[in-house]
């Protein structure tokens, strides 16, 4: 055992080092150099899934029950291996219509109703209740083990402290300040915590080496490995049947399985990293593969360190903490202080997201709903509520917590950590049918979905909340073992006779069967609204339509009173940007008395909805917009109208324009045809000019070295000068020809390597100086200040700038020539640009100019035209569009050509030598 002082002084540290890494990220993303949006970390705060209970209760549950533990593992795995799809869904839903919870989502799909999101929200805090207390049991548990490991210990850590003696109540305080300190900083409209998603993912990194690294001490270092340690679990007969399935556990790793499938879905906290903390769908598509992964090193050690802990652990050692005692009774005491950090990171990872999840629902689907009917408050006519938001959302966190903290102290202590995390398992599980119903039948009404879920909610607690109470002291068991009203049908565990199953089972089946029977029966007979039918489309054709289609507005709002409105729950600074940018957007007034239109009052409920939730955000727009929203019968009505007064003249018409069509792709095809005849005719004869030139050239002069033996020594140097050169000049035709075949092809080596575009355009200018200096072109470079990183192939890209650098020397004005070397960093990428002052592109051919054998006329009629194949800016297009950019010409009158060329590429931190404007300004020439 250690001391509670250095147990104490860690548990500190730890927490403090969260607080750092949680304010670091912030800071970062503030910054806009966020290093939490990538599919790593969103796949390591997914992992949050793995609480106290995977950490501990797992240990626990293969002590008891053998393999049974793996069923809480097995269904998140379905999920994320095989129905990935449901999650993309439910993304591709949430981000258009800025849900920020469950409650959100779930009221959202039907109609945006307050009354569904209060009770959601209801279900989820009574729900998450037992699993806070679960995690703070295990911490203060974990503590007493590591400080007082010794029999009766447990009994001494849940009844004889006081509640300021108590380390759970320590524990909640201190969850509570960090939830507060990250997680209701401020109101934002996107709900994303990246500061907690960042401390997140480090805890789950802790936890996962730490069960690890007790895994390897028990088969290594304890047993001859893992064979050694299952021959003598096998040899003893206790622990010989944990390795075998029951016949009779079928129903309970279906059932298991099926509740796990729903929480990892259906869980506050899971809804909060899958859903609202995303930043980028494309991390699903990496998560749905290294969330199982993770998920099975959790789990790979947690059966070998059950079976240790049974055979060397006295019978009093409670098997939820055999993580903690196994080392302890080696006498591995740092082993055992890590073991314990492993589990303290499990517990405060789930208290933290969960609370701030529920800390949202609070606040915009209860408290906020309710504050806006109160007229007396005049909530509506105040200038700014971002302070009563925060000041409601941190007072949600604190109540919260206690309210876990209350459970724990009251009915948590006698029931195993497992136990205690499937009670929160199945309330949860309870928004399956009518979320799974809301996102693939049109015909689920906030009726049935009402219906259906306060059902299935009583039914929970009726067939195991109240066992569960019962069991902890709470009331009278003779409910439990008489029924209601002293019936034996009314039995909780036993309900209208239903036997031979165990409670977990026998309530799963009553609540969901009822809830989803109630849910589609009440659907069918009831009619949904307006709203309700345009939200049950817009969320079963999710991926055919878009999330800003939902809504139709008949108002009369002026756009003041909108900016205002959202000023007043965003703040000043965020209502500012929203709105202009929706302005640059939709280039439209967004400032001013003027009328609003409905694509603006719908963007302002969007925007709401982040912040207040989008039951909340329907209230306050309608209490702004003085109007009504159009009814989808409406719209049909007066499309159906339309519709046969357009009906004969688009028959009539139809005929006509696929003629007219077919004519007009017959003339482009044969037109085509043409150009393209006419470019192989030039090209045949430029390509028999350009190799005839040199071939003639090495004929004549090789003839003269053959016949003239007794040629004086200078000339023969002279002429085999002009042959090795004209030489060299044939191979690079030939190489440019087949180059552009392979590029063609795609059989042509990429080396990809991170290049900085300001090193390849140096390079490319001092490889052309010669030609510049030659024909005394005055060359002027500015560089910006920031760069890009890109990762391209070097010496293609280097040979796209040569190439675009010596056509610019070739065609720059004869007299006084002139280019301009321009590259910037972007968003998203680098922008070159090179300008020379030459006579310029024709407009008709800058989009020509990059075909192949394309010569273009940028020359003038009485200079000859310069040398070359006509396969440079083809070559330079394949190379740019290979590394996803883009090549493309501007050629105004007058003013010379400029090619330009975009490559996307990540920003680079900015240089120091650079003028005060911003760019690094070099010019040299003759």
């Amino acid at each position: 055992m250690l001391s509670s002082e250095l147990v104490i002084f860690v548990s500190l540290f730890y927490v403090g080092l969260l607080y750092t890494i949680a304010w670091w990220g912030d800071k970062r993303a503030r910054d806009g150099h966020s290093w939490v949006r990538n599919p790593t970390v969103y796949t390591l705060s997914i992992a949050v899934y793995c609480t106290s209970w995977t950490f501990y209760g797992a240990v626990g549950t293969a002590a008891r029950n053998g393999l049974e533990y793996l069923t809480i593992y097995l269904g998140p795995t379905v999920i994320f291996l095989g129905w990935w799809f449901l999650l993309r869904k439910m993304l591709r839903i949430s981000k258009a219509h800025r849900i920020t919870s469950i409650a959100d989502f779930i009221s959202s799909r039907y109609g945006k109703s307050t009354q569904l999101s209060v009770l959601v929200t209801l279900i989820a805090v009574v729900g998450t209740t037992p699993y806070i207390a679960l995690q703070l049991k295990a911490i203060a548990t974990s503590y007493t083990v590591l400080t007082v490991w010794d029999h009766g210990m447990v009994e001494t850590a849940q009844h004889s402290l006081s509640i300021f003696s108590d380390s759970g109540f320590w524990a909640a305080l201190g969850l509570a300040l960090f939830g507060i300190l990250f997680g209701t900083r401020f109101i934002d409209a996107d709900e994303h915590h990246e500061g907690m998603v960042a401390a997140i993912a480090f805890e789950s990194l802790v936890k996962m080496f730490a069960l690890l690294a007790v895994g390897i001490f028990v088969c290594f270092v304890m047993y001859g490995g893992i064979g050694d340690l299952f021959a003598q679990a096998a040899a003893n007969p206790d622990t010989a049947q944990l390795l075998l399935l029951r016949e009779d556990s079928a129903p309970r790793w279906l059932t298991l399985m099926m509740l796990s499938m729903a929480a990892i879905l259906c869980l506050p906290r899971q809804f909060q990293v899958i859903i609202v903390e995303n930043v980028d769908e494309r991390h699903l598509a990496t998560a749905s593969w290294a969330f199982p992964l993770y998920l099975l090193l959790m789990n790979l050690f947690v059966l070998p360190i059950a079976l240790a802990g049974l055979g060397a652990l006295p019978a009093w050692a409670d098997p939820d903490f055999f993580v903690i005692s196994v080392p302890l009774f080696e006498n591995q005491s740092m082993l055992a202080l890590l073991a314990y950090v492993g589990g303290l990171s499990a517990s405060t990872s789930m208290v933290i997201v969960a609370t701030i999840a529920l800390s949202t629902m609070v606040c915009n689907d209860l408290i906020v709903p309710a504050l806006l009917r109160i007229k007396p408050l005049r909530l509506t006519e105040r200038d700014d509520l971002t302070g009563l938001l925060i000041f409601i959302r941190r007072a949600s966190i604190v109540v919260v917590v206690f309210l876990g903290f209350a459970y724990y102290r009251s009915a948590g202590a006698t029931d195993a950590l497992a136990e205690i995390g499937l009670i929160s398992f199945a309330a949860t599980a309870q928004f399956i049918p009518i979320m799974i119903g809301g996102l693939y039948w049109k015909g689920g009404t906030k009726t049935g979905a009402q219906v259906g879920l306060v059902v299935g909610f009583a039914l929970w607690g009726y067939t195991l909340l109240l066992p569960s109470l019962a069991d902890s002291g709470w009331m009278d068991p003779a409910l439990i073992q008489n029924g209601a009203f002293g019936h034996p049908w009314l039995r909780p565990e036993n309900l209208l006779g239903l036997t031979g199953f165990a409670p977990l089972t026998h309530a799963l089946i009553w609540s969901i069967s009822l809830n989803t029977v109630f849910y589609v029966v009440i659907s069918l007979f009831t009619q949904p609204s307006a709203l309700e039918r345009i939200q049950a489309t817009l969320f079963v054709d999710a991926f055919s339509r878009k999330g800003q289609d939902t809504v139709i507005w008949r108002s009369s709002a002026s756009i003041d009173d909108l900016y205002e409105l959202v000023e007043r729950f965003l703040g000043r600074e965020r209502a500012f940007h929203s709105f202009r940018e929706f302005g640059w957007e939709k280039d439209t007034s967004w400032r001013g008395k003027g009328e609003a239109d409905a694509d603006m009052i719908a963007f302002t409920e969007r925007l709401l909805a982040g912040s207040i939730g989008a039951a909340s955000a329907r209230v306050m727009v309608s209490s702004v917009a003085k109007g009504e929203m159009v009814s989808l019968e409406e719209v049909l009505e007066i499309l159906e109208e339309t519709s046969h007064v357009i009906e004969y003249s688009q028959r009539l018409e139809q005929k006509s324009h696929e003629l007219e069509k077919a004519a007009a792709e017959l003339r482009a095809a044969n037109d085509r045809l043409k150009e393209l005849d006419r470019l192989k005719d030039e090209f045949l004869t430029m390509v028999s000019h350009e190799f005839r030139t040199p071939l003639t050239s090495i004929r004549s002069f090789s003839e003269i070295l053959v016949d003239t033996p007794n040629l004086e020594h200078d000339k023969v140097e002279h002429f085999l000068s002009i042959i090795v050169r004209e030489s060299e000049r044939l191979t690079r035709l030939i190489d440019d020809h087949l180059d552009l075949a392979r590029l063609e092809a795609g059989h042509s080596d990429w080396r990809a390597v991170d290049v900085d575009p300001r090193t390849v355009l140096d390079e490319s200018v001092e490889a052309v100086k010669g030609l510049f200096d030659s024909r005394a072109v005055q060359l002027t470079t500015e560089f910006s200040r920031q760069s890009v990183l890109l990762h391209v192939d070097r010496d293609r890209l280097t040979q796209v700038f040569i190439n675009l650098l010596s056509n610019a020397a070739k065609f720059a004005d004869p007299d006084h020539p002139s280019v301009t070397v321009r590259g910037e960093a972007m968003d998203g990428g680098y922008l070159v640009s090179i300008t020379d002052n030459g006579r310029g592109v024709a407009q008709t051919e800058l989009e020509t100019i990059f075909d192949k054998f394309s010569r273009s006329g940028k020359y003038a009629d009485d200079q000859p035209k310069p040398s070359g194949s006509g396969l440079g800016l083809a070559i330079a297009r394949h190379v740019v569009e290979h590394c996803q950019g883009k090549i493309w010409a501007e050629s105004p009158p007058g003013q010379g050509a400029t090619f330009r060329v975009f490559i996307p590429g990540q920003i680079m931190e900015a240089i120091d030598a650079v003028r005060p404007g911003g760019f690094r300004t070099d010019s040299f020439g003759t």
